[in-house]
Formats: structure tokens, sequence, C-alpha cells
């Protein structure tokens, strides 16, 4: 029941979006994605990072106490138990990019 999230986390992210994003950056990233990629991440990275800075954050720093149970039931899900074995399914080779670092270089060579 889990496979699109474990596809998600650690094919997906581990294999392919974090070497990518590493080497050329998030918004070249997504200003490479599919269109309803894009329009997502867009739409939605600014909701998320004013819920975690103007929300989230400041209600912890404010003194309001954390949802231990919360934490918890993230904790202990079973499907961290399902990530692991398929991380031990992943090949041992690391994936990396290696190719000019902009479109401006392309063009000076």
């Amino acid at each position: 029941p889990y496979s699109e999230v474990i596809n998600e986390s650690v094919i997906e992210a581990v294999d392919s979006l974090c070497p990518y994003m590493h080497y050329r950056g998030v918004a070249f990233m997504v200003d490479n994605c599919s269109f309803t990629a894009k329009t997502g991440s867009r739409k939605w990275a600014p909701r998320f990072d004013y819920i975690l800075d103007q929300l989230a954050y400041t209600a912890v720093d404010n003194g309001k106490p954390v949802d231990e149970d919360l934490i918890s039931a993230f904790e202990n899900h079973e499907v961290h138990g399902a990530v692991i074995e398929c991380c031990k399914l992943r090949p041992t080779v690391d994936i990396s990019v290696d190719s000019a670092s902009s479109t401006k270089e392309i063009v000076i060579q």
C-alpha cells in the first residue's frame, strides 16, 4: 500500500532529485519539470514556507508545546519499515550529475 510513498522518497528523491538539485539548483529543476509539477511546486512552496516560518516555528519559539503524540505516531508509522526494506534493494552505486553548470557556460564554450 506504500509503493508510491516509497517510490517518491527512495527512488526519486535519493537517486534522482537530490543529486540533480545539488548540482543545478532547485530553481533549475523546477523550471524543467512538467507543467503540472512546475505549477504545483510554485503554488504550494510559498504556502508550505509560510506555514513553517510564520506559524509552526514561531509557535514553538513562543513556547507552544509540541504534540509529542503526533511526533510519536509519525516515528512509529509502519511505512518506515517498508522504506527500510526497499532501501535494501537499491544498488550500491550512487548517482551523480556531471555537465556544464549552466546554459551560459555551454554557449560560451
